[in-house]
């Protein structure tokens, strides 16, 4: 199957600028570009599709540019925005820069001959702008009716919020970007999600009227959940960053365990390189047996595998047994307090791990009223630590007992929970 034809049948052409994007997918090798701007130190699971994209276009030969906005990112682009940006300073936004470099580099490839994903930062050419120089060089180029035209402009004028002329400028900056990359490098497409589809026009106006040449545009579906919320946020509105260390494997997994029946088709087909047919057995078996949550499991795994690899994998579906009654050992603090961040906890001295008596470690918690209803429940096999029954009351503590460096999970019947820490 050639390229096109799987973009197509993905689902992932939402708009092209012109017909001769088919043939040049299919028998070119096209140096493209995306544009990223270093809002956080982390890509989200949002960005995600269209970096996956961006391989999906990397192995059928073309070439990768990444744009890292340190200069574009001092602005903030306007679109899909009902209010004016916080401006990042130039310290923070270079902190930003490198860490969603690393994960980048985990994805793309960049040591692979000829179409090996290059970056570049937009800062170390806008930097040498002048204000007078880029009026005269680029602010020539447009016209206010047509910047008044854009979406992403009309729907900021007509809020409450209204537009900064600092924001209303941002497609001036990024459609020099595309003339600049074009220029330099060759580079003759453009991807990005639908809301970039007039910054991406822009460009491909400006490289024209600039250097008279013909680029591209492709824009991919804005991805949303069952409600028709931007993807990426989990119910309680945490967002799902791709950093291990600000969202886990283990909450990452969860969120796309928990994906709704009707999403399925669509995010097996946006984020996943499993073949149409292998997608069309998981949705027919997804549709038979949807209390077995097939389809969300696969996404799950290929996602959390393509991101923290075989072993962040491996702990995200380890960590979901837990429920399931599999032991809790050797995990770390920071995993005991994602998996049951929304569990009661305490904090006990460590001299409870020196031999303390179970039933007064117990009556600290909250699972119980009193003494006489713990004795009852130990005797009952009915409590458990990291998942195994408690023997007996005259049992004691220790530094075994601990699941990770400084804490045991508590659990009384099946579902209640307590994390005990220890300090």
């Amino acid at each position: 199957m050639n390229c096109y034809e799987d973009f197509q049948k993905r689902g992932l052409i939402e708009t092209e600028s012109h017909e001769e994007i088919k043939e040049a997918l299919d028998n070119k090798s096209l140096s493209f570009y995306v544009g990223y701007d270093p809002t956080a130190k982390s890509l989200q699971i949002g960005n995600l599709f269209c970096v996956i994209t961006m391989m999906r276009l990397q192995r059928y030969g073309h070439k990768p540019y990444v744009l890292v906005g340190g200069a574009t990112g001092m602005i903030g682009d306007p679109s899909g925005k009902n209010a004016e940006r916080n401006l990042l300073n130039e310290e923070i936004l270079n902190e930003n820069i490198n860490g969603q470099r690393v994960q980048l580099e985990k994805l793309l490839d960049f040591n692979c001959g000829d179409n090996s994903a290059v970056m570049v930062n937009n800062y170390d050419w806008m930097s040498g702008f002048s204000f007078l120089n880029f009026l005269r060089d680029v602010g020539k180029r447009f016209r206010l009716s047509d910047m008044l035209a854009k979406d992403s402009v009309k729907s900021r004028l007509n809020s409450e919020a209204g537009i900064s002329f600092t924001e209303f400028a941002y497609q001036m900056l990024q459609a020099y970007d595309f003339a600049h990359l074009n220029k330099t490098y060759g580079v003759s497409l453009q991807l990005g999600g639908g809301d970039q589809w007039g910054n991406i026009t822009a460009g491909i106006d400006l490289t024209r009227k600039l250097h008279s040449n013909q680029v591209f545009g492709l824009t991919i579906p804005l991805v949303t959940d069952s409600q028709g919320k931007k993807f990426g946020k989990s119910e309680g509105g945490q967002t799902i960053y791709l950093d291990p260390s600000m969202t886990t494997p283990y909450k990452m997994y969860q969120y796309l365990v928990n994906t709704d029946d009707s999403c399925v088709e669509k995010y097996l087909h946006y984020f996943t390189f499993l073949s149409h047919v292998d997608m069309e057995k998981i949705i027919a078996d997804s549709k038979e047996t949807p209390h077995l949550r097939i389809g969300q499991k696969v996404i799950a795994e290929e996602v959390t595998k393509l991101v923290h690899g075989e072993e962040g994998l491996a702990s995200a579906v380890r960590a979901t047994k837990f429920f399931f009654g599999e032991k809790i050992e050797n995990v770390s603090d920071a995993d005991v307090a994602s998996i049951f961040e929304d569990i009661p906890s305490v904090n006990l001295s460590s001299d409870y791990l020196n031999d303390g008596n179970i039933i007064e470690m117990l009556s600290e918690t909250p699972l119980f009223k009193s003494k006489k209803e713990i004795r009852r429940a130990v005797d009952q096999k009915g409590i458990y630590i990291n998942n195994v029954a408690i023997t007996g009351s005259e049992q004691t503590l220790s530094k075994s007992d601990l699941a990770s460096e400084t804490a045991l999970v508590l659990r009384k019947g099946k579902k209640n929970y307590c994390v005990v820490k220890f300090s």
